[in-house]
């Protein structure tokens, strides 16, 4: 098998497009090699930890709604491409993402991960859910069959809060600026929603390679 990492923000409309994108590749070659693994990148690193009033975020980011409202035509319009309903004029509060990347991890231990990313863009771009809350986190977790009530209690405490800033640390180290980004088998990254088609192609490189490699052993 060979290791796809995901750097993402679950408040990054580009990730879950993203996303969407290589699944319908995966669709296509359900034999594919990746395992697929989800580390951190805080858009906002700096929201306050309670996050803030979408439309002061949005005020402060482009200078108005009618701004930002053009800057995210293309997203609109590129979700759309993808088969998603983003509907942005239901998300009241832009989250600190913190805890989101924390229930990401967690349900990793429990190979959730995956499942609760999905979860948390659906909450977030299609139900306009505050995934900044506990309680809605711990609604997601329950979702997923997760403990919900140990959840709760994670998210009361520090715990995995300096790992989860250590992780988004060393990416940008890295020199990652912007999210999605995929690294394939630790070696190669691929920036940016990319097309199935581009998946496809990579799939099928890397598969010929581990055939080719299986026969030569």
């Amino acid at each position: 098998m060979v290791k796809l990492d995901i750097i993402s923000d679950p408040i990054c409309p580009w990730c879950y497009i993203g996303k969407t994108l290589l699944d319908a590749a995966l669709r296509d070659r359900p034999n594919h090699p990746f395992t697929i693994h989800w580390h951190p990148f805080q858009l906002n690193p700096d929201m306050p930890r309670q996050g803030m009033d979408r439309r002061a975020y949005l005020e402060a980011k482009f200078g108005g709604k009618d701004a930002a409202v053009q800057a995210y035509l293309p997203v609109v319009e590129k979700a759309a491409e993808a088969g998603l309903d983003i509907d942005f004029e239901a998300i009241k509060r832009t989250p600190n993402t913190l805890d989101a990347h924390r229930l990401i991890h967690w349900a990793g231990i429990e190979d959730r991960q995956t499942a609760m990313a999905m979860a948390l863009f659906r909450a977030y771009f299609q139900d306009g859910r505050d995934i900044g809350d506990h309680d809605v986190l711990a609604d997601l977790a329950d979702g997923l069959e997760m403990d919900a009530a140990v959840v709760r209690r994670l998210l009361a405490s520090d715990a995995d809060e300096n790992a989860i800033r250590t992780s988004d640390a060393q990416f940008r180290e890295m020199g990652i600026s912007s999210v999605p980004t995929f690294i394939v088998n630790g070696q190669h990254a691929v920036p940016g929603a990319q097309p199935p088609d581009l998946w496809l192609k990579v799939i099928d490189e890397i598969t010929a390679q581990l055939d080719q490699a299986a026969g030569e052993s």
